[in-house]
């Protein structure tokens, strides 16, 4: 399953991906959250453990399960679509970590973004955490 209206914005913590995406989201352009802190945040007020540094094999589950849904619920897009982060980054993650990738890659192959990808380089100008930016009263 192909849709040449998806596309991919990817790159490291503060490098801006979640700044851009809330413009283009006032801009009026259709934009998808980034599923991995959707999952931090969930897991964080329900106790659980699918967290980075507590069970990385249930979390990379939940976040390939999200990003095929996400990209499902957006599979007839007719105008473009940006997401926080894509399938793809889930099988990079997994590849880091030293996790199993089969399954993740066989997503990859069956639900195709755009190919083009925005990467979004490190820019240690504006690198911040949720929590600095948030005491300082700034958006990410």
């Amino acid at each position: 399953m192909t849709n040449s209206n998806l596309f991919v914005v990817t790159g490291g913590p503060g490098s801006g991906k979640t700044t851009l995406m809330e413009e283009l989201a006032r801009r009026e352009v259709i934009c998808m959250p980034e599923v991995a802190r959707q999952i931090i945040q969930e897991q964080a007020s329900d106790g659980g453990d699918a967290v980075p540094w507590g069970d990385t094999a249930r979390y990379i589950e939940m976040m390939l399960e999200r990003s095929v849904a996400d990209f499902i619920k957006n599979s007839e897009a007719t105008q473009p679509t940006f997401f926080d982060r894509g399938i793809p980054d889930v099988l990079c993650y997994a590849r880091l970590i030293g996790l199993p990738v089969d399954g993740i890659r066989s997503a990859c192959d069956e639900y195709r973004y755009h190919r083009t990808v925005f990467i979004a380089p490190p820019w240690e100008e504006i690198y911040a955490t949720e929590a600095s930016a948030s005491k300082r009263g700034q958006k990410r």
